[in-house]
Protein backbone atom coordinates (compact mmCIF):
# COMPACT_ATOMS: atom_id res chain seq x y z
CA UNK A 1 0.00 0.00 0.00
CA UNK A 2 1.37 3.32 -0.81
CA UNK A 3 1.10 5.97 1.96
CA UNK A 4 0.29 10.04 1.43
CA UNK A 5 2.28 12.01 3.51
CA UNK A 6 0.59 14.57 5.20
CA UNK A 7 3.04 16.28 7.32
CA UNK A 8 3.66 16.62 10.76
CA UNK A 9 -0.19 16.63 12.49
CA UNK A 10 -2.08 15.69 15.79
CA UNK A 11 -2.86 12.34 14.36
CA UNK A 12 -2.57 9.77 16.97
CA UNK A 13 -5.79 7.94 16.78
CA UNK A 14 -7.87 7.52 18.88
CA UNK A 15 -7.48 10.51 21.21
CA UNK A 16 -9.21 10.26 24.50
CA UNK A 17 -12.38 13.03 25.28
CA UNK A 18 -11.12 13.32 28.75
CA UNK A 19 -13.02 15.74 31.52
CA UNK A 20 -10.31 17.37 33.27
CA UNK A 21 -11.79 18.72 37.32
CA UNK A 22 -10.44 21.34 38.56
CA UNK A 23 -11.27 23.70 41.24
CA UNK A 24 -10.80 27.54 39.72
CA UNK A 25 -9.19 30.38 41.84
CA UNK A 26 -12.93 31.28 43.36
CA UNK A 27 -13.14 27.20 44.53
CA UNK A 28 -16.02 26.17 42.43
CA UNK A 29 -15.72 23.48 40.45
CA UNK A 30 -14.80 23.55 37.00
CA UNK A 31 -14.47 21.04 33.98
CA UNK A 32 -12.93 20.89 30.38
CA UNK A 33 -12.29 18.47 28.08
CA UNK A 34 -9.01 17.20 26.75
CA UNK A 35 -7.92 15.22 23.87
CA UNK A 36 -4.31 15.64 24.86
CA UNK A 37 -3.41 12.89 27.65
CA UNK A 38 -2.76 9.89 27.86
CA UNK A 39 -0.91 7.08 30.07
CA UNK A 40 2.95 8.33 30.64
CA UNK A 41 4.22 5.52 33.29
CA UNK A 42 3.43 2.12 35.21
CA UNK A 43 5.19 2.59 38.31
CA UNK A 44 4.56 4.96 39.50
CA UNK A 45 1.02 5.19 37.71
CA UNK A 46 1.16 8.35 36.08
CA UNK A 47 -0.94 10.08 33.49
CA UNK A 48 -0.45 13.20 31.19
CA UNK A 49 -2.73 16.12 29.82
CA UNK A 50 -1.49 18.84 27.74
CA UNK A 51 -3.54 22.34 28.49
CA UNK A 52 -2.81 26.06 26.69
CA UNK A 53 -2.09 28.45 29.09
CA UNK A 54 -4.76 30.73 27.93
CA UNK A 55 -7.27 27.79 29.26
CA UNK A 56 -8.83 28.52 32.55
CA UNK A 57 -8.12 25.01 33.41
CA UNK A 58 -4.85 25.15 32.91
CA UNK A 59 -3.94 28.37 36.25
CA UNK A 60 -5.80 26.05 38.02
CA UNK A 61 -3.94 22.95 37.88
CA UNK A 62 -1.06 25.31 37.97
CA UNK A 63 -2.13 26.68 41.56
CA UNK A 64 -3.71 23.61 43.00
CA UNK A 65 -0.68 20.99 41.42
CA UNK A 66 -4.03 18.39 40.88
CA UNK A 67 -6.89 17.37 38.48
CA UNK A 68 -8.95 14.59 37.88
CA UNK A 69 -9.45 12.40 34.63
CA UNK A 70 -12.75 12.12 34.43
CA UNK A 71 -13.83 9.18 31.76
CA UNK A 72 -17.07 9.72 30.42
CA UNK A 73 -19.62 7.59 28.59
CA UNK A 74 -21.10 7.61 25.58
CA UNK A 75 -24.02 8.79 26.48
CA UNK A 76 -22.52 11.88 27.56
CA UNK A 77 -20.98 13.33 24.70
CA UNK A 78 -22.89 16.44 24.30
CA UNK A 79 -22.08 17.17 27.80
CA UNK A 80 -18.29 16.63 27.01
CA UNK A 81 -18.41 18.30 23.81
CA UNK A 82 -19.93 21.53 26.11
CA UNK A 83 -17.18 21.31 27.95
CA UNK A 84 -14.79 21.87 25.49
CA UNK A 85 -16.26 24.92 23.76
CA UNK A 86 -17.11 26.86 27.05
CA UNK A 87 -15.09 28.00 29.30
CA UNK A 88 -15.23 27.99 33.01
CA UNK A 89 -14.70 31.75 33.69
CA UNK A 90 -18.06 32.90 32.30
CA UNK A 91 -20.12 29.33 32.80
CA UNK A 92 -21.01 26.70 35.63
CA UNK A 93 -20.48 23.79 33.58
CA UNK A 94 -21.31 21.27 36.11
CA UNK A 95 -24.99 23.02 36.63
CA UNK A 96 -25.65 23.23 32.85
CA UNK A 97 -24.63 19.78 32.38
CA UNK A 98 -26.32 18.38 35.29
CA UNK A 99 -23.44 16.66 36.83
CA UNK A 100 -22.44 16.57 40.47
CA UNK A 101 -19.19 17.76 41.59
CA UNK A 102 -17.91 15.07 44.22
CA UNK A 103 -14.93 16.15 46.25
CA UNK A 104 -12.07 14.28 46.43
CA UNK A 105 -10.32 13.17 49.06
CA UNK A 106 -6.60 12.29 47.84
CA UNK A 107 -6.30 15.69 45.54
CA UNK A 108 -7.21 19.03 45.72
CA UNK A 109 -9.80 18.79 42.40
CA UNK A 110 -13.40 17.42 41.84
CA UNK A 111 -14.42 14.69 40.21
CA UNK A 112 -17.73 13.71 38.25
CA UNK A 113 -20.30 11.68 40.01
CA UNK A 114 -21.55 10.71 36.77
CA UNK A 115 -18.60 9.25 34.83
CA UNK A 116 -17.73 5.86 35.39
CA UNK A 117 -14.31 5.62 35.62
CA UNK A 118 -11.97 8.55 37.84
CA UNK A 119 -8.46 9.10 38.05
CA UNK A 120 -7.32 11.52 40.74
CA UNK A 121 -3.90 13.07 40.01
CA UNK A 122 -1.28 14.54 41.84
CA UNK A 123 0.79 16.56 39.21
CA UNK A 124 4.77 15.62 39.36
CA UNK A 125 6.13 17.14 36.90
CA UNK A 126 5.28 19.91 34.63
CA UNK A 127 6.76 20.74 31.06
CA UNK A 128 6.41 23.68 28.90
CA UNK A 129 6.70 22.14 25.48
CA UNK A 130 5.40 24.96 23.21
CA UNK A 131 1.67 25.81 22.16
CA UNK A 132 0.94 23.21 25.17
CA UNK A 133 1.87 22.76 28.82
CA UNK A 134 2.16 18.81 30.03
CA UNK A 135 1.22 18.04 33.33
CA UNK A 136 2.16 15.01 34.80
CA UNK A 137 -0.10 13.79 37.15
CA UNK A 138 0.57 10.37 39.62
CA UNK A 139 -2.48 8.43 39.56
CA UNK A 140 -3.36 8.55 43.85
CA UNK A 141 -6.68 6.06 42.57
CA UNK A 142 -8.91 4.78 39.98
CA UNK A 143 -12.32 4.94 40.99
CA UNK A 144 -14.95 2.77 38.45
CA UNK A 145 -18.33 1.93 38.98
CA UNK A 146 -19.37 -1.11 40.38
CA UNK A 147 -21.56 -1.75 37.58
CA UNK A 148 -18.72 -1.15 35.02
CA UNK A 149 -16.57 -3.78 36.13
CA UNK A 150 -16.15 -7.57 34.87
CA UNK A 151 -14.21 -9.84 37.16
CA UNK A 152 -13.32 -6.98 39.54
CA UNK A 153 -11.57 -4.90 36.67
CA UNK A 154 -12.91 -1.83 34.19
CA UNK A 155 -15.25 -3.48 31.44
CA UNK A 156 -14.32 -0.82 28.35
CA UNK A 157 -17.88 -1.67 26.78
CA UNK A 158 -19.76 -0.84 29.96
CA UNK A 159 -18.26 2.38 30.56
CA UNK A 160 -18.14 2.99 27.04
CA UNK A 161 -15.46 5.71 26.95
CA UNK A 162 -15.55 8.57 23.94
CA UNK A 163 -12.79 8.73 21.61
CA UNK A 164 -11.96 12.02 19.45
CA UNK A 165 -10.30 12.35 16.07
CA UNK A 166 -8.74 15.41 16.00
CA UNK A 167 -8.59 15.98 11.85
CA UNK A 168 -11.91 15.00 11.08
CA UNK A 169 -13.13 16.93 14.99
CA UNK A 170 -15.95 13.90 15.46
CA UNK A 171 -16.16 11.74 18.49
CA UNK A 172 -16.46 7.89 18.29
CA UNK A 173 -17.00 5.05 21.00
CA UNK A 174 -15.43 2.01 21.00
CA UNK A 175 -15.52 -1.24 18.95
CA UNK A 176 -15.80 -5.11 19.62
CA UNK A 177 -13.26 -7.04 21.16
CA UNK A 178 -10.23 -8.06 19.26
CA UNK A 179 -8.72 -10.67 21.39
CA UNK A 180 -6.70 -10.84 24.16
CA UNK A 181 -3.41 -8.79 24.41
CA UNK A 182 -0.23 -10.63 24.75
CA UNK A 183 -2.24 -13.59 23.70
CA UNK A 184 -3.66 -13.23 19.87
CA UNK A 185 0.26 -12.81 18.39
CA UNK A 186 1.62 -15.93 19.67
CA UNK A 187 -0.53 -17.44 16.30
CA UNK A 188 2.01 -15.82 14.38
CA UNK A 189 4.79 -17.13 16.53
Amino acid sequence: MAKVSLGPKTLALPTPAWLIGTYGADGKPNLMTAAWGGICCSKPVCVTVSLQKPRHSYAAIMERKAYTVNIAAARDVAKVDYCGITSGRDHDKFAACGLTAVKSELVDAPYVAQCPLVLECKVVHIQDLGMHTMFVGEVLDVKVDEACLKDGKPDPVAISPILYAPEDRHYYGIGPDLGLGFSIGKELK
